[in-house]
């Protein structure tokens, strides 16, 4: 007689591995990394949005003598005489007014106008820009600090010309624009 213990058979590991779990978690870490890699990229893009918004914010123009700021006014208008007439105010508020033509390039101005500078004249364009609100800003590849103020087809004399105390109040927020932190 052979005597039986209690205890059930053991069955022999078949040597399979538990391969659903694991590709489950495999997945899982996956898209965790995927989610992850996301938010990092759109915060790299955010902060990259941020620090170009903060350099191309418009910093307040120069103020400068208009006596140092040489003109030229171009008229690319079909109205004649506006150049004249443009370039007589500007002569009146102080600048240093030169040649008064027609626009001698075949380049489109749309709005109240275009002013068009050379690197050195950076600065002398933004401070004749407040006297034209509105006026796009074109940079060309000239070497000197000459300026030149493109009068375009939405121009009115004298309503679009800015007034003394529209220039004064162009130079005014330039206070306030250093307590704002970028």
């Amino acid at each position: 007689m052979t005597e039986r213990s209690a205890r059930p058979a053991v069955r022999p590991r078949s040597g399979r591995r538990p391969l659903p779990p694991l590709i489950f978690l495999l997945v899982l870490a996956l898209a965790a990394g995927a989610v992850w890699w996301t938010v990092i990229r759109e915060d790299q893009a955010r902060r990259a949005e941020a620090a170009q918004a903060c350099a191309s914010a418009e910093e307040p123009p120069p103020q400068l003598d208009p006596a140092a700021v040489s003109v030229r006014v171009h008229n690319s208008t079909d109205t004649g005489g506006l150049a004249q007439q443009v370039a007589d105010d500007l002569r009146a508020r102080g600048f240093t007014v030169g040649e008064v033509a027609n626009d001698p390039t075949d380049r489109q101005v749309e709005g109240v106008g275009e002013v068009r500078y050379g690197p050195r004249g950076r600065d002398a364009a933004r401070f004749l820009a407040v006297y034209l609100p509105g006026a796009g800003m074109y940079r060309d590849t000239r070497a000197d600090a000459v300026v030149d103020l493109v009068i375009g087809p939405e121009f009115v004399f004298p309503d679009s010309m800015a007034t003394p105390e529209e220039v004064t109040a162009a130079f005014a927020p330039a206070e306030e624009a250093a307590d704002t932190a970028c």
